[in-house]
């Protein structure tokens, strides 16, 4: 399975893909190209790094969103790709790629959906909303992408307890350490040894 990995920042979560295919825990899967919006990201140096191709495609590089919508399906049509891993993506998905790539779009949310989530809940504000809130059990969910804003099929999630002297930054690393880099591979490997399927919006998952 061929996979493009969609980043805005640092990568861990890419780096957490790519530490796993190359342990095996991630079946029949190669990093076909990372994409990112920002020139900058430390997550291209990883892919660099990693021996993988990687193309930053941004908005502001466009006289309209609609051009760069355009050009980033173009691009992104171009590696035949499988399965398209959103990995801390910062950037709003074009409804045409969502029709396109139906049920083939997945991303990582660091909270519990359907707490927590929704327009403006991105990064730490996550975390913010869920130490503001005072609840005690967080964590992560990967889901499938569609029209809306985190509200597509859910594939994996995975809590983590909330300790009362949490900063949103705490909360924010062990988020990641003890559900994302776990649950995200875990998704990418179901999908590839054909596991998981969506009836009726939402998933079935069964181990072959």
């Amino acid at each position: 399975m061929r996979i493009a990995v969609c980043v805005s920042g640092g990568g861990t979560n890419l780096q957490a893909i790519i530490d796993k295919i190359n342990s095996g825990e991630i079946h029949n899967t190669e990093i076909a190209v990372v994409i990112s919006n920002n020139k900058n990201a430390y997550a291209l140096e990883r892919a660099a790094k990693a021996g993988i191709e990687g193309v930053c495609i941004s908005p502001k590089d466009y006289e309209s969103r609609e051009a760069f919508n355009k050009s980033f399906l173009e691009k992104l049509n171009s590696y035949n790709v499988d399965l398209v891993v959103l990995a801390g993506f910062l950037v709003v998905i074009p409804e045409e790629m969502i029709r396109q790539y139906r049920n083939r779009i997945i991303n990582i949310h660091p909270s519990l959906i359907p707490s927590f989530c929704g327009t403006g809940f991105y990064g730490l504000k996550v975390h913010e909303g869920v130490l503001e809130r005072g609840v005690k059990v967080t964590g992560a969910t990967c889901h499938f992408v569609d029209e809306g804003t985190d509200t597509g099929p859910i594939i994996l999630q995975k809590a983590v307890d909330v300790m009362e002297d949490d900063t949103p930054e705490t909360l924010q690393r062990r988020v990641m350490e003890q559900a994302e880099w776990i649950i995200m591979p875990r998704a990418i490997d179901l999908i590839a040894r054909g596991c998981v399927s969506v009836v009726d919006g939402k998933t079935k998952i069964i181990e072959k």
